[in-house]
């Protein structure tokens, strides 16, 4: 197998033999296959969503230092600023020799725009320090254990303004350590991994943005994050995803404005929306919409301090609304039609909620509180029956 780092590498042999695996590859029309000759099919364009002003000015390919141009056919050609550093038949090598051409030692960032379709392999993307990355074309994933087909770790200024991926990597990008990281506009439609994971177990991060994910086919989380300090995210639109849609966990100072979650978590315990693990506090989620699938919104493990101003939920096939050992929510406003029931519920290992207030119109399913928490407040209204303290 080729070399992971993100360093220009040496061609090897071994480097390439991976690439002769390849099943499938969804391109752009009229671009190759991946090595391994599979067939090229249309890839949709991904939905659309909030931007920021920088995201909206700027298309895909505008201002790159290095560009990775090309197909499996023809071959592949990298240049930086104009001068060719790397002409070849290995998607995965182009990209690698653009990254690794930026200035060493910088403190801005220079960007490198892949224009090509194709597939990188059984390899991983690293981003270091002052890099933006984009996929202006479809990049069609393999699978590295416990690694990002992107990633970026330990490092700071970094964006990835647009892209759109395909394949079964076991994450498709992975963070950790990382401050002032900016994902634009980002289109996940993987049949295997996580989209996309901030790790647990490494130290955290800070000053993170992401304008618009669109995810699909995942049988993981669409988005889980770990130890965010400073999130701000647009839009999340999750669609046949298995867990999560947008999963937040130890994480404080956000905010997120809509989170589309529709056949999201079906037959699980995750949400379209869930928040865990000692979340918060200073969270604001303006709405989140769930269709079918599992819960709609979750708050577990003695997360704190979250106001959600608006739900629109319909049909979950778990809970609707299930709020677990948590502290100082706020639910203001929206409906639940139908679906499970809105639960307040404790168990014993974390203290009992506390500081509730839930504003809400519900239809067609039950509202239930057992244990009674600590200085609940409910507005309700709507011919859902009620069991509540």
């Amino acid at each position: 197998m080729a070399p992971t780092s993100y360093r220009r590498p040496r061609l090897l042999a071994a480097g390439v033999a991976a690439l002769s695996t390849v099943v499938s590859l969804l391109a752009a029309p009229g671009v190759a296959a991946a090595p391994g000759n599979a067939p090229a099919v249309d890839v949709a364009a991904a939905s659309s969503g909030p931007t920021s002003t920088l995201a909206q000015a700027a298309a895909c390919g505008d201002g790159a230092d290095a560009v990775v141009t090309g197909s499996q056919s023809s071959g592949f050609t990298t240049t930086y600023r104009g001068r060719t550093v790397y002409q070849g038949q290995y998607y995965i090598n182009a990209i690698w020799e653009g990254i690794g051409a930026l200035t060493p030692g910088r403190t801005s960032q220079e960007k490198v725009s892949v224009m090509a379709s194709a597939w990188i392999g059984n390899n991983t993307i690293d981003l270091p320090s002052h890099t933006a990355f984009e996929v202006c074309g479809t990049l069609d994933t393999g699978y590295v254990a416990g690694r990002g087909a992107i990633q970026a770790v330990g490092v700071e200024d970094v964006s990835i303004p647009h892209l759109k991926m395909t394949g079964a990597p076991y994450f498709g990008m992975r963070f950790a350590d990382v401050h002032g990281l900016h994902l634009g506009q980002i289109d996940l439609r993987m049949t295997g991994g996580i989209g996309i994971r901030f790790e647990r177990d490494l130290p955290g991060s800070s000053n993170v943005s992401m304008d618009s994910v669109y995810a699909s086919g995942m049988p993981g989380h669409a988005i889980e994050t770990w130890h965010i300090n400073g999130l701000r995210i647009g839009t999340v639109t999750a669609r046949n995803v298995g867990e999560s849609g947008l999963l937040i966990q130890g994480t404080s100072n956000a905010t997120i404005g809509t989170v589309d979650g529709e056949n999201v978590a079906t037959g699980t315990g995750y949400a379209t929306f869930r928040m865990a693990n000692a979340n918060g506090p200073n969270i604001t989620v303006d709405r989140v919409r769930s269709r079918g699938g599992g819960r709609g919104v979750f708050c577990v493990s003695n997360s704190r301090g979250a106001r959600i101003n608006s739900v629109d939920l319909a049909n979950n096939g778990n809970n609707s609304i299930l709020i677990e050992n948590c502290s100082d929510i706020t639910i203001a406003g929206g409906t639940v039609n139908g679906g499970g029931e809105v639960r307040l519920a404790a168990r014993t290992e974390f203290p009992n909620n506390r500081n509730i207030n839930i504003t809400l119109r519900v239809d067609n399913t039950s509202v239930r509180e057992s244990p009674c928490g600590e200085n609940t407040n409910w507005y309700l209204s709507g011919n859902g029956s009620r069991n509540i303290c």
